[in-house]
């Protein structure tokens, strides 16, 4: 069924907005054994070149690449589980410690043992660190989940061989990524076994906790000039939370805007017709989630009156599970109460179901 014409609240929002809560993802890194980089000898490998068609246009990837920069979170998550160690890994903001690094980021480049990734980028979300990527003499760029435009690409793809996203900005779910990688690391079994696993993974929690299945959710980041923000059906969040049996809101597609854009608004005051079981937020601070909690309007949806509320604060200590699977960070997950209209049942911890055995 096509998209509702866009409403005149509804807009779309920049880069920074569908960043912030990627960085929360860790897809498969913990899947992939130890990460390594690979050895040179072995550059001059059977089925190279590899050729790789994607949104921007095709790159040739001569040989298995040594130095690889991946360009966002999600990106160094998938080479991290393929076993590559990227020279260069983004700043991330939201669930990054001081140096910008996920906590299972750090623990699995510690457990390498080698020499640590440069980080690189800004608090600036919107920014490309063009300069800072050339600095690193990458082999390889990594931009499968990436917002890249075409500007972007081109001065990139004369810095090493780009590898954008296949369809559009931002929504490359996980299993894309990650058969993208397996095919330009020269390695597709390997990506087919951690696609398999972890597809695995998410239908054992998804059985555990039978009480999701068909629950509706409003995925959002936050208040935005005094508007909320919400993830389509396209964004790697909504899709990883449908993968544990729980249903995208039916309000969410039926007033996005036109468009590829995976992230719009919805103006404060139409808030009461938002209805959803439940109001999943990510936060980069307490701060930010108790804002959130008393902004002029949260107060009308109607997830919010029945204490469906699950924030994902992206700072607290804690957690750091290189392996966690699942669209939130478990480090932030609170227990969800009771739905009154599940007989009066309490949801599960989303931590419970994102960190999976």
């Amino acid at each position: 069924m096509p998209l509702a014409a866009a409403p005149p609240f509804a807009r779309s929002v920049s880069r920074r907005g569908i960043l912030a809560g990627a960085a929360g993802l860790a897809f498969l890194a913990g899947c992939g054994g130890g990460p390594t980089h690979p050895d040179p000898g072995d550059a001059a490998t059977e089925g190279y070149p590899v050729t790789v068609r994607h949104a921007l246009g095709e790159t040739v990837v001569p040989d298995r690449p040594q130095r690889v920069v991946a360009l966002s979170a999600a990106n160094a998550d998938v080479a991290l589980a393929m076993g590559v160690l990227p020279v260069a890994i983004p700043r991330t903001v939201y669930g990054g410690d001081a140096e910008g690094v996920l906590p299972w980021v750090r623990d699995a480049i510690t457990a390498h043992g080698g020499g640590f990734p440069q980080v690189i980028g800004s608090d600036d979300l919107s920014a490309t660190p063009i300069e800072q990527v050339a600095a690193a003499r990458p082999d390889l760029v990594l931009a499968t989940y990436s917002g890249l435009t075409r500007a972007e690409y081109d001065q990139l793809s004369a810095i090493a061989p780009t590898v954008a996203y296949p369809d559009a900005p931002y929504p490359t779910g996980w299993q894309d990524q990650t058969r993208i990688a397996g095919q330009v690391f020269g390695d597709p079994a390997r990506a087919r076994q951690l696609i398999d696993s972890t597809g695995q993974r998410l239908r054992t929690a998804a059985q555990r906790y039978p009480q999701l299945a068909g629950a509706t959710f409003v995925y959002t980041g936050g208040m935005d000039s005094g508007a909320l923000g919400v993830f389509r059906a396209g964004d790697v969040r909504v899709r990883l939370v449908t993968d544990l049996g729980l249903t995208l809101a039916p309000y969410v597609e039926q007033n996005a805007p036109g468009g590829d854009e995976v992230y719009y608004t919805v103006s404060g005051e139409l808030l009461s017709r938002v209805e959803s079981d439940l109001v999943i937020g990510f936060f980069a601070t307490p701060a930010e989630e108790q804002a959130f909690r008393s902004a002029p309007g949260v107060e009308l949806l109607p997830a919010m009156a029945r204490g469906g509320f699950a924030p994902v604060v992206g700072g607290r200590p804690g957690g750091g599970q290189l392996g966690a699977v699942g669209p939130v960070d478990p480090v932030g997950a609170r227990r969800l109460p009771a739905d009154p209209g599940r007989g009066g049942r309490p949801l599960p911890r989303l931590s419970r179901i994102t960190r999976l055995p």
